[in-house]
C-alpha cells in the first residue's frame, strides 16, 4: 500500500515497498524543504508530481543511470561540439533553466515542474546543493540542465534544447566537470531512449541504492547532516568557449 506521509518528522519508507503500478511510486505527502528533499535524495527518493496532486515520491526498479566515463558522442555531437558556436556557464542563470525545463513541450499536456517545484529547487540553489549547466547562443538561452550534487553524484532533474542538441552539449559540459572534479555517478531517474544513447544504462534499485550508502556519508541522529558536493562546476563569472571533447 502507498504511504502516507506527515510533515514531520522527516522519515521515508523503505524504498523496497515502492509499488510495482505504477513502478516506483513509494509514497505521498512530506513537504518540499531542503531537509524532506535532501534526505530523499540520500536514500535514491525524488519527488514527481502534477498541480493536481499531492507531492508523491518515487524510487523506480531498474534505475537509469550514467557513469561519467561511459558517455558517448556520436560523430554529429561531436561535430556540434565543433561547431555549434556555444558558450557554457554554470549555476548563472539556475531559476532560467528550471523554467525552460518546465514550458510546455510537444505532446505534453503539462509540467511536473509546479511553482512549488521551482521554489523549492531554487532554494536549494541558493543552499549550494542545486547546480545548473547553460548553454548560450549569443545572448540567447538555448539549452541547459538541473540537478541536485550530494558527494560524487549528480542527482539530474530535467534538461531542455530550443536548439538542436543543446540539452546534449549541457551534459557532455556535466560530464567533463564530473570527471575533472571527482564526480562518479550521474542519476537519470528513469530509462528515456534519449539518454541510453548518451550512454545511459539501467541498474538494479538495490545495486544503486548501495552505491549511494556506500559514497554519500551518514547523516546525523537528525538526518540533517547532507554531504556537500566533492566536485564543482566553475563559477560565475566564468564562461567557456565550447571546444572539441573528443
Amino acid at each position: 500500500m502507498l504511504s502516507w506521509l506527515p510533515e514531520r518528522p522527516v522519515r521515508f519508507p523503505p524504498v523496497s515497498q515502492a509499488l510495482r503500478d505504477p513502478e516506483g511510486l513509494l509514497a505521498a505527502g512530506g513537504e518540499l524543504t531542503p531537509e524532506w528533499l535532501l534526505a530523499a535524495y540520500r536514500r535514491g527518493i525524488f519527488p514527481w508530481f502534477s498541480d493536481d496532486q499531492p507531492i508523491l515520491w518515487w524510487c523506480p526498479n531498474p534505475r537509469m543511470v550514467l557513469f561519467p566515463d561511459e558517455l558517448r558522442i556520436s560523430r554529429s555531437l561531436a561535430k556540434r561540439l565543433r561547431n555549434g558556436s556555444f558558450t557554457i556557464t554554470f549555476n548563472r542563470q539556475f531559476s532560467s533553466v528550471v523554467r525552460a525545463c518546465a514550458a510546455p513541450r510537444q505532446g505534453q499536456p503539462g509540467t511536473w515542474i509546479t511553482t512549488e517545484m521551482h521554489a523549492a529547487y531554487v532554494t536549494l540553489h541558493r543552499l549550494g546543493y542545486a547546480r545548473s549547466v547553460e548553454v548560450w547562443q549569443g545572448d540567447e538561452l538555448v539549452g541547459g540542465l538541473y540537478g541536485v550534487a550530494m558527494g560524487p553524484v549528480f542527482f539530474g532533474e530535467s534538461m531542455f534544447s530550443r536548439t538542436s542538441d543543446a540539452s546534449k552539449v549541457a551534459l557532455v559540459h556535466l560530464v567533463r566537470a564530473m570527471r575533472t572534479g571527482g564526480g562518479r555517478l550521474i542519476d537519470c531517474q528513469m530509462r528515456t531512449p534519449h539518454l541510453a544513447r548518451l550512454g545511459a544504462r539501467d541498474i538494479a534499485r538495490a545495486e544503486f541504492i548501495n552505491y549511494l550508502e556506500s559514497c554519500l556519508a551518514t547523516p546525523g541522529p537528525t538526518d540533517s547532516q547532507h554531504p556537500l558536493p566533492c566536485w564543482s562546476l566553475p563559477d560565475d563569472p566564468c564562461v567557456e568557449t565550447l571546444t572539441a571533447l573528443t
